[in-house]
């Protein structure tokens, strides 16, 4: 029988107040039975492969399906809302990405605290963003982008992976260095954006390296710079956006979280599945060819890097001045 909400959560306030031995004796039966990870995005897109490589790897070790749930829409913020609000069991958890700590800056109105309502389990990878283009865009380069785009004004699109991530808002400072006008297209998630932007619905786009890079390397996208602090192993010969805007650093990063008041050991137990996982070599392999580097981390560094980098991206937002469409 299902417990009412009140009920399971006055049960797992009580459930905190047992003896470390009872508490660890729970732990050690999680999971039951099937748990959910919630993601923000369409399926296909690089959080959504994160989510589902660690779910299989969680489910091979912990005995019981691990199983994703793709809820889009709103930047993340529909499935981090449902997180959020959820039973704090270890049952429904949420693939926290950088997004995450870009919406308290733009969102005024939400129903949750990120830092207050989510506690970070664990890290999976990092990787920068890359400036692409269709390759029927006459540019080959960041300074021919920014005079097309002045030659251009406000007739040339930028796409994002979802108003309000940090695909929107890198898209936005970097417009807002160069002194252009783009025109900002928001989409459900990376899958569906490239899908347009290799079709030429879209000139241009901000997308997770991970989910381009095989693109660019067939030839049927352009990258015109990456925007980590320096140029990305997995294309070395694309140069990195700060050489033309110094200072320009921009990355995206994929977690697993649960509500805050999930039992300690839970996820405990949870990062360090997680990270035996990190460590595998075919799944180290996996995120490489993802062009992206493993992100392993304890709950509380994790913790802590969620408030720096919702402070970072704080101020970058007020200087920029970045406001939804």
């Amino acid at each position: 029988m299902k417990l009412p909400r009140r009920k399971f959560l006055q049960l797992s306030a009580m459930a905190a107040a047992l003896p470390g031995r009872s508490r660890r004796a729970w732990a050690q039966a999680y999971p039951a039975h099937q748990v959910s990870i919630l993601v923000g995005f369409a399926p296909g897109g690089p959080t959504d492969i994160a989510a589902r490589l660690i779910g299989q790897w969680l489910s091979d070790r912990l005995g019981q399906p691990f199983i994703v749930e793709n809820r889009p829409g709103a930047a993340t913020n529909i499935a981090t809302e449902a997180v959020a609000h959820a039973a704090p069991d270890g049952y429904t958890l949420l693939a926290a990405v950088s997004t995450n700590t870009i919406n308290p800056a733009l969102y005024t109105k939400l129903s949750f605290n990120f830092i207050r309502d989510i506690a970070m389990v664990a890290g999976i990878h990092r990787s920068p963003l890359v400036l692409e283009v269709n390759p029927s865009v006459p540019v080959t380069s960041v300074p021919e982008l920014i005079a097309y785009a002045k030659a251009n004004a406000g007739k040339i699109s930028l796409a994002s992976f979802g108003s309000g991530t940090v695909s929107h808002v890198a898209g936005e400072l970097f417009k807002a260095k160069a002194g252009i006008q783009m025109l900002h297209v928001p989409y459900r998630g990376s899958a569906p954006m490239v899908t347009d932007l290799l079709g030429g619905q879209v000139n241009a786009a901000m997308d997770n390296l991970p989910s381009s890079i095989e693109y660019i390397r067939a030839g049927q996208l352009r990258a015109l710079a990456v925007t980590g602090a320096a140029r990305a192993p997995a294309l070395p010969h694309i140069p990195a956006l700060s050489e033309f805007q110094p200072g320009f650093e921009a990355s995206a990063w994929i977690g697993i979280a649960a509500p805050r008041i999930t039992p300690v050991e839970i996820i405990d137990k949870l990062n360090k599945e997680i990270n035996a996982g990190l460590a595998d070599r075919k799944i180290a392999a996996r995120i490489a060819e993802l062009a992206a580097t493993v992100f392993a981390s304890s709950p509380a560094d994790l913790d802590r890097f969620v408030v720096e980098q919702t402070e970072q991206w704080a101020k970058v937002i007020r200087a920029a001045k970045i406001k939804l469409d």
